[in-house]
């Protein structure tokens, strides 16, 4: 069977749920050998040899923590040349993203960006996306060279498929690029305790509807009592009612989870371009003409300030 490189995304040797999800992916076309790079990589072995990784490829330098992807494109490019493999996945973060658009252009290869699905075919994978604001599902398969896919976060559920997990050392060259862009500091962002959004089960935001940044303390609440991320519109954001790094939309993060709330949202198309891939939709909104219920699986119309202090009660109830 053909392998299939997958690129880890991980910190200081955790393993982050993309990943794991991108091997339950590799396995319907081949055989999973993951690429795992940077401080702490040896250490992702054991999980992902649980979830299916045949062959684990680690090269550990300082180059990848101090200046911008182009050392990572490096030892994926040196990843490739050694295995030939069927495919290369990553993650479809803006990091990962901009990686495999760099390794598809260096290895002459189309590219297919935020799959939301992957099966095997005929003439190689076939990748399902989400096109034109999530109005539309495509079927696509790359014509030319290897295929470089990244896939979005909560496209597949993560297996445990125990595999060899054989750890290997990856030789890695760096180009007169790789030292072009230098990272100088980095802050650490302010933990809320909650999921990373993109990353997120189960997702709470808030729109126009919340009047004010104040407000939020609701949907925090029934975001807290769920476990879950929270979210904003474009109209919060933009308001200064909640931080532009929780904005859901075409122009903030897209989510996929199991579950999205939409709390006084309208659904205006950009933020419907952000979310519309999640598996089922609740919308709280008092306007019973708001275009978000066109593409809820649930719907209340109601005013927010009485439906989601009432719901949050009632989920915080039955877990008690």
């Amino acid at each position: 069977m053909a392998e299939v490189l997958v690129y880890v995304d991980h910190v200081d040797g955790a393993v982050r749920k993309p990943t794991l999800e991108l091997l339950t992916l590799a396995r319907r076309i081949g055989e999973p050998v993951a690429v795992a790079l940077g401080n702490g990589a040896a250490d992702t072995a054991a999980a992902l040899a649980e979830h299916g990784a045949v062959k684990v490829l680690t090269h550990e330098a300082a180059e990848y923590a101090d200046y911008l992807v182009v050392p990572k494109v490096d030892a994926l490019q040196a990843a490739y040349e050694a295995v030939s493999p069927a495919a290369v996945l990553v993650p479809s973060s803006a990091e990962g993203k901009e990686i495999a658009a760099r390794l598809a252009l260096r290895i002459g290869s189309g590219i297919i960006t935020d799959a939301v699905d992957l099966e095997a075919g005929d003439e190689g994978p076939v990748a399902t996306q989400s096109v034109f604001a999530a109005s539309f599902s495509t079927r696509t398969r790359v014509v030319k060279g290897t295929p470089v896919i990244t896939v979005k976060p909560n496209s597949a559920a993560v297996e445990a498929a125990p595999a060899a997990g054989t750890v290997e050392a990856l030789t890695v060259s760096f180009g007169a690029l790789a030292t072009g862009t230098k990272v100088t500091a980095r802050t650490p962002r302010e933990s809320t305790g909650r999921p990373e959004l993109t990353e997120a089960a189960i997702v709470v935001s808030g729109g126009r509807g919340v009047n004010g940044a104040e407000n939020f303390a609701l949907i925090e609440s029934l975001a807290d009592s769920l476990g879950a991320a929270v979210g904003a519109s474009r109209a919060a954001v933009d308001a200064g009612w909640y931080p532009h790094t929780n904005q859901v939309g075409q122009t903030g993060k897209s989510v996929s989870p199991q579950l999205y709330i939409a709390s006084g949202i309208s659904g205006a198309i950009q933020h419907r371009a952000g979310m519309q891939t999640s598996k089922t939709i609740v919308a709280i909104n008092k306007d019973a003409e708001a275009p978000i219920f066109d593409l809820v699986d649930y719907g209340v119309v109601g005013d927010l300030f009485d439906v989601v202090p009432a719901l949050t009660e009632e989920i915080n109830t039955r877990k008690g």
